[in-house]
């Protein structure tokens, strides 16, 4: 059996015969078969002689069966297709009833294909987005590996809140309908398999420091979860993150290492990925010109990318950007959402899209956060008002990345974690860190979803992963 790309792009089977396996995209005048077996956006054509056909196999070649084809590759004669197949032996390896197979040869609806998340995957614009989210994969650990890092896999089942959110799904094997209870009526988690409350993290940063602390440079690539009961198009409950750990790096080291991994990521996908690209690309175009004038973007698809590519990222603080936003003809004429007035305040992706492609148009760093607004490990500078925070902006999207110097100094640490109302002693592993060998050290997270959802001009989250899980839905 030989792919279909292979015998697209190869001329060396011209000629020979081919065996080829595949699924039935159309079968038009009892003649002309349309295979595709995802190695490719595009079908192979294989011609059938119907005379010789029996009328039991005829009639079972239909959309969305499986087949198996022998014939002769030779040069097309038709418009559409370099070469086809001329079949000599046709084997049925799977029906379709064609009353009741749902992914016809037709335009679906996104919001369709979702409730066909198992079948969406045999449509042009799924298999695109799959197979450049697979390339990204393969580009994110060929990066890392190329630079030295150590790919550490960290736990999916914790008893610790990362981020601080609270939002997180709870794992436990007690009797939801009578669970065990304290002499105070309280759920006696004691008695659960883990001897305490534990949940589904929703980030592998503070077990991969303790690694980075050890290796050097490490990063984790892995499934998180958040319970945030948020029906968005930017949302999902279940989403893959890529969090490095550096030890001995400071923030500009950090924000170097960020600009240079999304750069080398996207460049491999331009390089390999050229056919799905340009489809998404076109697919792209033709949803903007359904958009009103004013909400249109003015880069296509693959402008996007080598917008983020071909430019060097403005790197500006936080309270620089405030100024920037506070003084803008969006905000004086209240135009934006959420009004910029004050120092302080959580960046909205209005506010930092406007920043990308407005003011700088150019990817944009933001650091030096607010520390009222970040989590409690984010290194405390001397004004005692910020953190070495840095956020990663992109055209269309807003953040990309979020990251951070890590606070090394143990008495900054507890301060900070007491300040926030973290238990020390749920930490005393992650506190360990300074108390022995302490060193500066850095890293970040990009949401995988978010990277390809940019990659693809995808404008739903949920269209960029397998079975997208979200609130009130985990079908599949």
């Amino acid at each position: 059996m030989i792919k279909i790309t292979t015998l697209l792009n190869e001329t060396e089977y011209v000629g020979k015969q081919v065996a080829v396996k595949g699924w039935v995209r159309t079968f038009r005048a009892n003649r002309f078969i349309a295979l595709n077996d995802g190695s490719s956006l595009h079908n192979l054509q294989c011609v059938v002689d119907f005379e010789n056909l029996e009328e039991k196999i005829l009639k079972q070649i239909t959309t969305g069966a499986a087949l198996s084809l022998v014939g002769t590759l030779v040069k097309s004669q038709g418009k559409g297709q370099s070469v086809e197949v001329q079949v000599d032996q046709v084997v049925v390896l799977g029906t379709a009833d064609p009353d009741k197979y749902p992914i016809q040869p037709k335009k679906h609806s996104f919001e369709f294909l979702r409730e066909q998340a198992h079948l969406r995957i045999r449509t042009n614009t799924f298999s695109a987005v799959m197979r450049v989210r697979s390339a990204l994969a393969f580009a994110v650990h060929q990066f890392f590996r190329n630079e030295g890092f150590s790919y550490v896999h960290t736990p999916i089942i914790t008893g610790s809140d990362a981020e601080g959110a609270g939002e997180m799904f709870r794992v436990t094997t007690l009797d939801a309908d009578n669970p065990p209870r304290t002499e105070e009526g309280a759920v006696d988690y004691k008695a659960d398999f883990f001897a305490k409350e534990t949940n589904l993290t929703v980030s592998g940063q503070l077990e991969a420091e303790t690694y980075a602390l050890g290796l050097g440079n490490v990063y984790t690539f892995g499934p998180t979860f958040r319970a945030e009961n948020s029906n968005t198009t930017r949302h999902l409950a279940e989403f893959w993150m890529i969090e490095p750990e550096m030890a001995f790096y400071e923030l500009e080291d950090n924000m170097d290492l960020a600009e240079a991994f999304i750069k080398s990521v996207l460049g491999y996908v331009l390089d390999h990925c050229q056919e799905d690209l340009n489809f998404l690309d076109q697919r792209l175009e033709q949803e903007e010109k359904t958009k009103p004038q004013a909400e249109r973007s003015e880069l296509g698809l693959i402008d996007r990318i080598r917008f983020i590519i071909d430019n060097e990222f403005k790197r500006i603080p936080y309270t620089d950007a405030i100024e920037i936003l506070r003084n803008s003809k969006p905000n004086k004429k209240k135009k934006f959402k959420f009004p910029v007035d004050q120092w302080g305040v959580d960046l909205q992706s209005e506010h930092e899209r406007y920043l990308v492609e407005k003011h700088f148009k150019c990817p944009v760093i933001l650091f030096d956060y607010p520390a009222t607004i970040k989590a409690f490990y984010m290194r405390l500078n001397e004004d005692q008002k910020t953190v070495r925070a840095m956020d990663i902006l992109f055209p269309g999207i807003g953040e990309m990345v979020g990251g951070s110097q890590r606070e090394e100094r143990l008495d900054v640490l507890e301060a900070r974690m007491d300040a926030q109302g973290i238990d020390p002693k749920e930490l005393e592993w992650y506190l360990d860190l300074r108390r022995y060998g302490t060193v500066p050290h850095s890293g970040f997270g990009l949401g995988f979803e978010r990277l390809v959802q940019f990659t693809t001009g995808m404008g739903n989250i949920r269209d960029v992963i397998p079975f997208p899980r979200t609130p009130q839905n985990a079908s599949f």
